[in-house]
């Protein structure tokens, strides 16, 4: 899961912090909670599966073991079970410093085959997910200084096939990480969205580029020639959350070596045309 070189979290000082990661039990985002635990902060994370955020938490554990972390189980598009998960932030932490929201869902589908209710879930766990975690969330945020990052994808402004749930989606997170930047910035709340891209040993990737060949095709259209690791977004997160980006807010800030510059249209329209011919 970790990388034997590079930055470890350590170079910010997040102890005393409480940090709130959802959909922080696995890939990405897990790679985030770890980071910022590593850095000395409380987390508690949260996703649906109650094996997944205990498993989580004894990862988290075993990064800071002096730090207070929770897992909480509740499916975002379930606002009753949302209010009893960050009920139970509250009672621990009181307040929340740092939230990464990046629940999301995907899964490859040609719009004509793509069902009504297969395009409603993903916008339902992308976007109106997000918003009722945001709204949730909002009581509890430390002002002024606090900051809230989104997980978002790029999706949100190419174009790709076998995308269309997602890209609809994903479009409508950056416009709210834009809008809520702008009503919430007077009171201290910064808000931004990093964009992954071609992320190695996620779940997304591999769905959508399931063959070493076609990672290796997605690797060879990104100009720096590689694709990333989840310590890339985390450390992302951790400067973005930290007072080094004080006065960064509504940004969308693509984390993907250079991708969305160009490959990303080439290497998506090329994964779908293989994936047409296995009748997706």
């Amino acid at each position: 899961m970790f990388d034997d070189k590079g930055f470890d979290g350590k170079g910010f000082d997040y102890t005393g912090k409480n940090v709130v990661v959802v959909g922080g039990t696995s890939g990405i985002n897990l790679q985030v909670a770890i980071q910022f635990a590593s850095a000395g902060a409380n987390v508690a994370v949260a996703s649906r599966s109650i094996d997944k955020v205990n498993a989580a938490v004894e990862l988290l554990n075993q990064a800071n073991p002096n730090a207070k972390h929770l897992g909480v189980s509740f499916d975002v598009r379930d606002n009753d079970a949302l209010t009893v998960g960050f009920a139970k932030i509250a009672d621990l932490y009181g307040h929340i410093d740092v939230l990464v929201s990046g629940a999301a869902g995907n899964f490859p589908a040609s719009a004509a085959k793509l069902s009504n209710n297969g395009f409603k879930s993903v916008i339902d766990i992308d976007l109106i997910g997000s918003f009722q975690v945001l709204k949730q969330a909002y009581p509890l945020l430390s002002r002024p200084n606090a900051s809230i990052i989104q997980i978002s994808a790029p999706q949100a402004y190419i174009a790709m096939p076998l995308q269309v749930h997602v890209c609809a989606a994903k479009a409508g997170v950056d416009m709210l990480t834009r809008t809520l930047a702008l009503e919430w910035g007077v009171e201290g709340i910064r808000i931004n969205s990093i964009v992954p891209g071609p992320i190695a040993d996620t779940e997304g990737f591999n769905r959508l580029a399931p063959s070493d060949e076609m990672q290796q095709r997605v690797a060879n259209s990104v100009p720096l020639k590689r694709n990333g690791k989840g310590q890339d977004i985390a450390n992302a997160a951790l400067f973005l959350a930290s007072d080094m980006a004080s006065y960064i807010t509504g940004v969308v800030l693509p984390v993907d070596g250079g991708w969305s510059l160009g490959g990303a249209s080439i290497a998506m329209t090329e994964l779908g045309d293989i994936a047409a011919k296995h009748g997706l």
